[in-house]
């Protein structure tokens, strides 16, 4: 049966370059995801946009694009009724902590600045646009996500994960990755906030089934949806990162599109608008 319900990644998947929904990975314009958004409002469905932005920031994109609501900071706060209405998540966060924003813990831990020292020339804040978060940590560069966790898990911090969350476009002067690879962006936070949780929470709270709703992402951290939904499709220029077909082969409800970016974007929703 056709979707009741589609949540969606914004940055390389909804959106391309620059964030620009009028343009093609390649830079070509297009009107195809624009259409497609028409046909899904046309057709009753709704849209909630899911993504590692924050609160405002995705609530503003939602009302560009008539969204339903919207998950921020990768699962980390649910919001509705244009931003109003907030459900936050804390995941395992400790107990002793009940009460206080993860990031609020982490200032208070030092866990950033001794992260990035020991990653010095690899991974550093996601400057400007991480002064806003309150989830989690939002940093950029080229690491290994599971040696930061272990390094964490050392540390007594392993409550605490590193996820990717993407690669940032070559067009970005950064100085972070090795010859040939592109930096990324990486969410610190704690560990059993994600995308998918988030989702599920918003499922119950709308009172729909898993089987209604349809996820569209490009990363390895929106692979997490695929439980909480009953199909997951992933752009193309997600599928071709290094490392992404193990993942993707573990992921029994998981389609790729045939095309990156909003074009693919476009292919996924229309299928999921097909009865």
């Amino acid at each position: 049966m056709a979707a009741r319900i589609v949540y969606t990644d914004l940055d390389g998947t909804m959106v391309g370059p620059r964030g620009s929904f009028w343009h093609t990975a390649d830079g070509s314009p297009t009107a195809e995801p624009a259409a497609a958004l028409l046909e899904l409002h046309t057709a009753g469905v709704a849209l909630v946009i899911v993504s590692g932005r924050t609160a405002d920031q995705v609530t503003e994109a939602g009302r560009i694009f008539a969204a339903d609501g919207a998950i921020a900071e990768l699962g980390s706060l649910v919001t509705w009724k244009g931003g109003r209405a907030r459900h936050g998540l804390t995941g395992e966060l400790p107990a002793e902590y009940t009460g206080r924003t993860p990031m609020d813990v982490m200032a208070e831990l030092g866990v950033v600045e001794a992260l990035t020292a020991a990653n010095a020339g690899r991974l550093e804040w996601h400057a400007p646009w991480h002064t806003t978060h309150s989830g989690d940590a939002l940093l950029r560069g080229f690491v290994d996500p599971l040696a930061v966790d272990a390094w964490l898990a050392e540390r007594g911090l392993g409550w605490l994960t590193l996820k990717d969350n993407g690669a940032i476009p070559a067009s970005a002067r950064l100085d972070l990755a090795p010859e040939g690879q592109l930096a990324r962006v990486y969410h610190l936070m704690p560990r059993g906030i994600t995308k998918g949780a988030a989702i599920a929470w918003d499922l119950e709270r709308r009172g729909l089934d898993p089987a209604d709703a349809v996820a569209i992402g490009d990363s390895a951290s929106d692979l997490e949806m695929a439980p909480a939904v009953g199909r997951l499709w992933i752009t193309a220029n997600g599928a071709e990162v290094e490392g992404m077909a193990g993942l993707l082969a573990a992921v029994p409800n998981v389609s790729v599109t045939d095309e990156p970016m909003g074009v693919g974007w476009a292919q996924a929703v229309r299928a999921s608008l097909r009865t």
